[in-house]
């Protein structure tokens, strides 16, 4: 047995947190529809000092959450093409 444990075996890697602007480009938003997305608590942070990060998890949470399956939901018109 030895002494030392290895910590890349039991804890899973971490994601390199976003930036709003970051998460605005992936998304291809602004970084002021980010912060309105975090101030409504649809998109949520991780703060420490005065930074403010977005977690990729949870950025592929809130975009599966945004998704609709639903041609007409979002515009009102269904593609005729579809039915």
């Amino acid at each position: 047995m030895t002494g030392g444990t290895n910590a890349s075996k039991s804890t899973p890697a971490v994601s390199r947190l976003l930036t709003y602007r970051q998460t605005g480009d992936l998304l291809g938003v602004t970084e002021r529809t980010v912060w309105t997305l975090v101030s409504r608590g649809e998109l949520p942070v991780v703060r420490f000092g005065r930074s403010v990060r977005i977690d990729p998890t949870d950025l592929r949470v809130f975009i599966d959450k945004s998704k609709s399956h639903n041609p007409c939901a979002t515009t009102g018109r269904g593609n005729n093409d579809l039915h």
